[in-house]
C-alpha cells in the first residue's frame, strides 16, 4: 500500500466521484471549485484575465527572457498564428497525493487552439495557477473565464520522498496568478533568478501599458496528512 491507501499496482484516473472526496479531504484543492465544472472524470478550468508574449526577438535558454503583459478586456481578444502566448488558467490549485495533468478541451481544440506545447504534465504538490504555453491555428478571438482545459488526476504508485512544494530545485513555487515566463535559465551553472530591469519572479519589465495587472499573491501551501482512501 502507498501512503494514500491504495495498493500500489493501481495507477488509475480518478472519477468525479473520488475527485469531490479528495476535494473534501484537501488532498486536491481548487479556488474557486465550483460542481458544475467536475466532469465524469475530470475537472474544468477556465482562462484568467492575464496573457504574455516574450519581447526582445530571439529567446535566450541561458538568460531570462522578459515578456509584456497584456490584461484582456471583456470583449476579448484575438490571437494569431505565429505567435506564442502565455496564459494562466482563473483557478489556483494544489495536488497532495495525485499527479494532475491539464489538457485542452475538444471545443478549444476544434478552435484550432494549443494550450500547452510540452507541459501537461504536473507534480505531485504543485501548488499554484497553470501557466499555459497556447498557440493557434487560425486567428481566434478568445475571453478572459471561458473554459480553456481540463484537469485529469492520476493515482500514484509507491511512496513519495518529495513533493515539488518541498523541493529546492522547483522553479516555480512562488504563487503568481499572472503567467509565468520560462526559467530555463536556471539548470545552467551559475545561473541567477534575477536580471537587471527584469523581475526575478516572472521576468516581466517594471513599466509597462496601463491596465497591465502588477499583483501577485504569496504563500506556501501546506501538505495534508496522508489518509486512508474512501
Amino acid at each position: 500500500m502507498n501512503p494514500w491507501g491504495s495498493p500500489a499496482s493501481v495507477r488509475m484516473i480518478l472519477s468525479d466521484t473520488r475527485i469531490r472526496e479528495a476535494v473534501d479531504s484537501g488532498r486536491i484543492v481548487i479556488r474557486p471549485f465550483r460542481a458544475d465544472c467536475l466532469g465524469t472524470n475530470s475537472y474544468d478550468v477556465h482562462l484568467g484575465p492575464y496573457l504574455a508574449t516574450y519581447v526582445g526577438g530571439a529567446l535566450d535558454a541561458r538568460r531570462p527572457n522578459p515578456i509584456e503583459e497584456i490584461r484582456m478586456p471583456k470583449n476579448g481578444y484575438v490571437l494569431v498564428p505565429g505567435q506564442l502566448y502565455l496564459g494562466v488558467t482563473e483557478e489556483y490549485t494544489e495536488t497532495h497525493g495525485y499527479v494532475p495533468f491539464l489538457e485542452g478541451k475538444s471545443s478549444v481544440g476544434r478552435l484550432g487552439i494549443d494550450i500547452h506545447s510540452t507541459a501537461g504534465k504536473g507534480d505531485e504538490g504543485f501548488c499554484n495557477y497553470w501557466t499555459l504555453e497556447m498557440s493557434v491555428k487560425v486567428p481566434v478571438r478568445i475571453y478572459p473565464g471561458m473554459p480553456i482545459g481540463q484537469l485529469i488526476y492520476f493515482e500514484i504508485s509507491g511512496p513519495i520522498r518529495r513533493g515539488y512544494d518541498t523541493k529546492a530545485s522547483a522553479k516555480y513555487r512562488t504563487v503568481s496568478p499572472h503567467p509565468i515566463p520560462s526559467r530555463m535559465h536556471l539548470n545552467f551553472p551559475g545561473a541567477s533568478a534575477s536580471a537587471e530591469g527584469r523581475s526575478p519572479r516572472t521576468g516581466r519589465t517594471p513599466a509597462g501599458p496601463a491596465g497591465h495587472g502588477r499583483g501577485a499573491r504569496r504563500g506556501r501551501a501546506r501538505r495534508p496528512r496522508a489518509r486512508a482512501a474512501r
